[in-house]
């Protein structure tokens, strides 16, 4: 039988990234089942009464499963995030964003292999700011010890189910004692009474992004509370060739959602030239998913097969624009198809 998944298309790109994609992975075999729902000014745009519809976080929850493509946020003013709102709904407490070195992809580093684990729900980003006098605002950060210990151990099992020599956590402890100091306290004496066989660090964050710069292979997984991650999830992305070749996962305990992180690119929105490949990737971390939540190996098997095609296509120079080439999105998605 068929595998039922939500398809979220999302803003600007998304839909001509997202149409690529599922055509990708019905190419490759996945058997999957797409019901589309949306998200952002898409889903205000398709009659909808709100950027995160119920019906939407329904189906989610209903399915277990959802791909998405890019929603627009504003800065500064206007709605708040819908992908934070998303999360906190669904309860998707672990980022997780893989970051490592493509062939035929220029960057200015070569055998990056790392990854990126981010505490999803708390922090700085839930958002609880107020203006307590004229031109004077206050942001509340917020640290527990359920949430940091939850993230921690995915983290820890994280490195041992995919055989990783070594988890470092970023923080700045030494200046917020409490929130940060809660975060490596947890990570620490999870660390020591169920993963002792992991190498373990604590990395002082503004020193971590000096060492990343200066050798990133010094990493192997790293764990951070939400701000710091959504910010080196971003710079070790550049290390690599940017967001266009970097994938996504939000995992909670009854479910996942698998997202492009780029933006969604209003300004080359309808041309049909976007990358779809970070969505494409975020497709296979989907079917991994799949195959180890599931059971079932046909996932894995059809997710190894769509790497092993992308890779081939980039090292072939087939590429879109962004990465130096000619080929369009669709045409993009083609060559993937091609080389099965």
């Amino acid at each position: 039988m068929s595998t039922n998944v939500v398809l979220i298309p999302g803003d600007g790109i998304g839909p001509e990234v997202a149409v690529a994609t599922q055509r990708v992975l019905d190419a490759a075999g996945a058997d999957l089942k797409w019901t589309i729902r949306h998200a952002g000014e898409a889903a205000l745009l398709a009659g909808e009464k709100s950027l995160l519809p119920q019906s939407t976080i329904d189906l989610i929850s209903e399915y277990g499963v959802a791909l998405k493509g890019p929603c627009t946020t504003p800065i500064g003013t206007g709605f708040r995030s819908v992908n934070v709102s998303l999360r906190k709904c669904l309860d998707l407490f672990a980022a997780i964003r893989p970051i490592r070195s493509m062939a035929g992809v220029k960057s200015r580093y070569s055998e990056v292999d790392l990854v990126i684990v981010r505490e999803n729900t708390e922090g700085l980003y839930g958002g609880i700011e107020s203006e307590i006098a004229k031109g004077v605002c206050t942001s509340t950060k917020v640290a527990t010890e359920a949430a940091s210990r939850r993230i921690a151990d995915y983290a820890f099992r994280y490195c041992r189910e995919r055989s990783r020599r070594k988890l470092s956590v970023f923080h700045k402890a030494n200046i917020l004692k409490l929130t940060d100091g809660l975060f490596i306290r947890c990570a620490r004496e999870i660390h020591d009474a169920h993963y002792p066989d992991i190498e373990y660090e604590e990395v002082i964050i503004d020193a971590g992004c000096m060492k990343m710069v200066q050798d990133p292979k010094r990493f192997d997984v790293i764990l951070a509370e939400n701000l710091y991650g959504d910010i080196m999830s971003d710079l070790c992305a550049g290390l690599v060739g940017g967001l266009g070749v970097t994938p996504g996962s939000n995992i909670g305990e009854k479910g996942a959602v698998f997202e492009a992180v780029h933006g969604s690119a209003p300004d080359i929105a309808g041309k049909g030239i976007a990358n779809p490949l970070a969505l494409i990737m975020s497709g296979v971390m989907m079917l991994n998913w799949l195959s180890t939540q599931r059971g079932e190996p046909k996932f894995g098997a059809c997710a190894t097969r769509i790497r092993r095609a992308y890779d081939r296509a980039l090292t072939d120079g087939a590429t879109t624009r962004d990465l130096g080439g000619s080929l369009n999105t669709l045409e993009f998605a083609d060559a993937i198809i091609a080389r099965l």
